[in-house]
């Protein structure tokens, strides 16, 4: 549950972006919706100076770091040693007063610190007393990240907190339990934290690590170089420090005979949102997007709409903010959308496509293009491969998405950019293609 009697929770707003208009019989509605919270407090002195905030607004949080300790961490040793040393780095910027444990995974999972069933509270003792502990990590064993997830969870509901997160490091894959254990886990634990993921080397799997961090509404990422751990380590935990408010959801209602088709975020990273949905009373449904510190996110909403006559309008959806409380009573953000319906005959009116929407689509099709053509490259098929990541290509160049522009060139030769004219390269560092695997879903926002 949100506490709100602090005087840096972020203001939250709602922006609608759409064509209302629609031909003769038209039935699809296509909006972007731009949920922005602001004023926060958690750009600036919160993570500037980590250990200092207002009298009386002490962290409403609680972090788990969960570090990988399996029998593989110890090749090369130095990175098990850039484990410990990022873990400590995190440590270090933890505010005062936030709650924290260190989890050792293996085929089990272990306390690291504090122990005991308990977690420690940030300050410069347990700090100092945590960073001790981490130096008897040793590197043994097998991988079964449920176990991790479940200790996880079980240390973070120990805590009368908002906002819970867990930090996952793995450089492996989980091969000492079943997919369906870790299913299990992640679904158990889903809605009760977020939870970022990072493989750091080159022998984990991209699928697990991003389905960990999609099931729990966090990051996922690739550390290729373990020396570069403690710098994404710290970033990680400023981040989660700057959450303000947890367990957001986004509540579309939509009048009788209309029905969502779906609902995706879209920036800063595509993530499908459709089949989370809880039904909150009628004709409305909650879509979680987890914890909120100073930011701004994209949402592609599609609402099918009945057939209706040129000159007759409607509201198609109603978009609000809310947080659900526990009692199954709701708190409401205060910002709303409007997403509407104007049936026409200008041609030119309902057949232009809104730039957001048309941007989005474009960027949603562009995470999808590459993760199938990988697939296909890893199943020997080169024609489909070369197809799909020569879509790629031609996508992000249009897009202006040059991140993904420069991972996609690693990959294949592009000899033309705008009409996707590719060759895949004979040799490509398993460091780069993962890299743009991992990072396929993420956007650029529309040009202004």
């Amino acid at each position: 549950m949100a506490n709100f009697s602090k005087s840096n929770v972020p203001q939250f707003s709602v922006d609608v972006y759409q064509n209302e208009y629609l031909p003769e019989g038209g039935r699809e509605v296509n909006a972007i919706v731009t949920v922005s919270a602001t004023g926060g407090g958690t750009i600036g002195s919160a993570v500037a100076a980590p250990h200092l905030y207002t009298a009386g607004q002490a962290p409403d949080a609680a972090v788990a770091i969960m570090v990988d300790c399996s029998g593989s961490m110890d090749y090369p040793p130095t990175k098990m040693r850039n484990a410990r040393d990022a873990t400590a780095a995190a440590i270090d910027t933890l505010r005062d007063g936030v709650h924290f444990a260190v989890i050792g995974g293996t085929h089990i999972a272990k306390e690291v610190y504090p122990g005991n069933g308990r977690l420690a509270v940030a300050d410069t003792t347990t700090r100092d007393q945590a960073k001790q502990a981490l130096r008897k990590l040793s590197a043994g064993g097998g991988t079964a990240i449920g176990t991790w997830l479940r200790l996880a969870d079980r240390l973070l509901a120990s805590a009368d907190v908002s906002i819970r997160h867990g930090i996952l490091l793995t450089d492996g894959r989980n091969e000492h339990e079943s997919p369906q254990d870790l299913k299990a886990a992640l679904d158990s634990c889903a809605g009760r934290f977020t939870c970022d993921a990072r493989g750091v080397g080159t022998d984990w799997e991209v699928k697990e690590v991003t389905g960990i961090a999609s099931a729990l509404l966090g990051t996922a990422d690739i550390v290729a170089d373990p020396a570069a751990l403690s710098a994404d380590f710290t970033q990680m935990m400023e981040t989660a420090m700057g959450k303000e408010v947890a367990d957001v959801s986004l509540r579309l209602w939509t009048p009788v005979g209309t029905a969502i088709k779906f609902v995706k975020q879209v920036a800063p990273t595509v993530e499908e949102l459709t089949d989370r949905r809880t039904e909150a009373g009628p004709r409305a449904g909650d879509y979680p997007t987890g914890s909120w510190g100073d930011e701004s996110r994209d949402y592609h909403v599609c609402v099918e709409v009945p057939s209706a006559e040129v000159g007759r309008e409607m509201l198609a959806a109603r978009v609000s903010l809310v947080i659900p409380q526990g009692d199954g009573s709701v708190q409401n953000l205060g910002a709303q959308g409007l997403v509407r319906a104007v049936w026409t005959d200008d041609m030119v009116a309902s057949t232009s496509i809104n730039p957001q929407v048309a941007h989005y689509t474009g960027q949603a099709e562009l995470a999808q293009v590459i993760q199938q053509g990988l697939d296909l490259r890893k199943a020997g098929d080169a024609d489909g491969a070369t197809a799909k990541l020569g879509r790629a290509v031609q996508l992000a160049s249009a897009s202006g998405n040059a991140d993904t522009a420069k991972l996609l060139a690693k990959v294949v030769d592009v000899v033309d950019a705008a009409a996707g004219t590719v060759r895949l390269k004979a040799k490509v560092e398993e460091a780069d293609e993962m890299t743009l695997e991992t990072r396929s879903t993420k956007t650029v926002r529309v040009k202004k």
